[in-house]
């Protein structure tokens, strides 16, 4: 019998689902900080949080404590933020530094990362204080936003990214200035959460809201080596409509939904685009980060307090249905599904590129 589940080059037409256990398994859950996490390009924040000389932010990325930090040089670089001399936190939350020091034995660290200052330290022997900076993290930006890479032999992000660029390029995110920031702290695997992302099979009945706006007949998804492009056009208002739509008709205007491997999304309406990173904290326990930004002469504004809401909105109908699925998993009459062709490819894309790094 052919194992259908864990044959990455089966076709969605013969394929079956992940099985049900790799969303809650608890070793499935350290083998993919292991395997997954700990080798791609992971979202950490966005430009605006280290902006000038001296702005830094702390990030915790799968249990690994980071620091952001923009250098007096300009140049943007991450580290773990752990001490070298006995693994305080050189930094806590966010602001602006000089220095760094070590709150439990004053331990001070330049903004690049370079030992300054070991209090009472006279007399140790075959000490390099050059060899003890702080450990250096892969850092780069693309589009206002902010990557690490745990893996220091991993591809350049650019690499990564592919088409990206220039299919989110219509939308003028990198001008917009940040709106609101939310957290949703989920009962769900985190790939729970990305296979719902994936598809709008489930548009109709789980999102009626959203359902208006968009033209469900004409949802498409495009896969690409690294990304899934969901992307719709936005219907506009209809004579007869009982309730006002968002948005206008208006020619190439679209909803276009971004997920890049594996767990990070923009979503890019005509007026607002939101950014999402979706971090599991445990196997059955998942947070959701979004920060909305819309342009400049909307801060403040009704139409961005009615963005925020109305993906507010689609973000709680998400978490009801996707806490509902894994509860689900666990039954003993689940094992894995099968795929619809026509509306399920970016769940089959992401399944394919998850296993690519989890065959076994």
């Amino acid at each position: 019998m052919i194992n259908r589940e864990m044959d990455p080059d089966r076709d969605i037409a013969r394929a079956s689902t992940l099985q049900a256990p790799l969303y809650y398994s608890h070793q499935t859950f350290e083998d993919e900080k292991a395997k997954i996490f700990s080798s791609t390009w992971q979202l950490v924040g966005h430009v605006r949080q280290a902006a000038h000389p001296g702005d830094y932010f702390t990030f915790d990325l799968i249990g690994e404590p980071l620091l952001i930090v923009r250098g007096e040089d300009g140049i943007l670089r991450g580290f773990y933020n752990v001490c070298r001399h006995r693994a305080g936190y050189p930094a806590s939350g966010c602001g602006n530094r000089k220095l760094f020091r070590c709150g439990y034995h004053g331990w001070t660290y330049r903004l690049d990362g370079a030992l300054l200052v070991t209090p009472e330290f006279d007399g140790v022997q075959d000490f390099d204080p050059g060899e003890f900076g702080l450990a250096p993290v892969r850092t780069e930006e693309w589009f206002n936003l902010i990557f690490v890479n745990l893996d220091p032999e991993a591809p350049p992000l650019d690499e990564c990214l592919g088409e990206l660029p220039a299919q989110a390029g219509k939308f003028d995110f990198s001008s917009m200035q940040f709106s609101e920031r939310r957290t949703y702290d989920m009962k769900c695997n985190w790939k729970t959460y990305l296979d719902n992302y994936l598809e709008g099979y489930h548009l109709p009945s789980v999102h009626p809201g959203l359902n208006r706006e968009l033209n469900y007949n004409e949802y498409t998804v495009e896969a690409s080596p690294h990304h899934v492009r969901q992307w719709s056009p936005i219907r506009g208002a209809q004579s007869g409509d009982a309730t006002p739509r968002r948005y206008s008709a208006g020619d190439d205007l679209t909803a276009d939904y971004f997920w890049i491997f594996p767990n990070w999304m923009l979503n890019c309406y005509p007026d607002n685009v939101s950014m999402n990173i979706i971090l599991p904290l445990e196997p059955e326990r998942t947070l959701a980060i979004f920060e909305w930004y819309v342009p400049e002469k909307d801060l403040g504004s009704e139409a961005a307090r009615k963005a925020v809401a109305f993906s507010d909105e689609i973000q709680m109908e998400d978490i009801a249905i996707c806490e509902i699925v894994q509860k689900n998993l666990h039954s003993r009459s689940y094992h894995s599904g099968r795929y619809s062709v026509k509306q399920e490819k970016g769940v089959h894309a992401f399944h394919r590129m998850y296993r690519e790094l989890m065959p076994g």
